[in-house]
């Protein structure tokens, strides 16, 4: 019998809070969400101090630390994804909805700020995600309840709205072409037939054989290097986290095979990608 989607995810909240004990959890943890509804006070991330106030939203990886100095009580939700969620292989039912929230969680890590709270392009969006972080939180923790179809569409769509509601350049530019084709690029990066100069073109109105040089003036590097860049912090990210073989990161990622992904990281990185993962 296969295993739930939720079986290695961990959901907590915390009412009107005045002090958090630490958290168990947090040297296995892959990705977290921590969600402040209410309350004030001073998050530590990593030695860094961020003042924090209603309905805000932090980011967290594998190796940060944080801690909340609360000056009024705080209610607080956290997602936590544990490593091991990702370390699983398996064509189960719940394969797919895996990889799509790997994907999107992909997304958020390699474009948030994790030195402030997350801003929200939409400002509408804010109570849309309280209101889902309630029913993910209550649905979680009632034993008579925890629906897992329930669950599982109210974090995605909590996914899905964090996702879209990121920022991959300076927020000075965040309403220009340019951040739109970067937005573009992080969610199209598993099509390469979405990428190619022709269909960028096509999308953004600008000549294909223009773009390259439109893309350069504003980013400071080329098109063609900007996407297998981005390409090789996905595939950095695969292969220190998840058990996905490298020919499945190639696949995934667009490269020829297994044997072009070594070439390619072993230009960039200094090691192939499969001493990478064994290291």
């Amino acid at each position: 019998m296969p295993r739930t989607i939720f079986e290695n995810i961990v959901i907590q909240r915390y009412e009107a809070a005045t002090a958090l004990a630490f958290c168990q959890y947090t040297p296995i943890r892959f990705f977290e969400i921590l969600h402040i509804e209410k309350g004030s006070g001073t998050i530590i991330i990593n030695n860094h101090k961020v003042n924090y106030s209603d309905n805000q939203l932090f980011i967290l990886i594998p190796n940060d630390q944080y801690n909340l100095e609360i000056e009024t009580p705080t209610t607080v939700s956290a997602i936590k994804f544990l490593n091991s969620f990702f370390n699983n292989s398996s064509l189960d039912e719940n394969e797919s909805q895996r990889k799509e929230w790997f994907r999107r969680i992909e997304t958020i890590l390699h474009s948030a700020n994790r030195t402030s709270h997350l801003n929200l392009k939409y400002t509408i969006d804010q109570s849309s995600l309280h209101a889902l972080f309630t029913v993910l939180c209550n649905e979680f923790n009632a034993e008579n309840l925890k629906n897992e179809v329930v669950l599982r569409s109210t974090l995605h769509t909590i996914l899905h709205i964090i996702s879209r509601n990121v920022n991959f350049i300076s927020s000075k530019t965040s309403s220009s072409k340019i951040q739109d084709i970067i937005n573009y690029i992080h969610y199209y990066i598993h099509d390469s037939e979405r990428l190619t100069k022709k269909e960028l073109a096509n999308q953004f109105y600008i000549s294909e054989n223009y773009i390259s040089q439109f893309f350069k003036s504003k980013m400071n590097i080329g098109l063609k290097k900007y996407i297998l860049n981005y390409k090789l912090k996905l595939a950095e990210t695969r292969l220190k986290y998840t058990d996905l073989t490298v020919t499945q990161i190639a696949q995934e990622l667009g490269f020829t095979d297994s044997s072009h992904l070594d070439k390619t990281f072993l230009t960039y990185k200094g090691i192939t990608a499969k001493m990478y993962k064994k290291t």
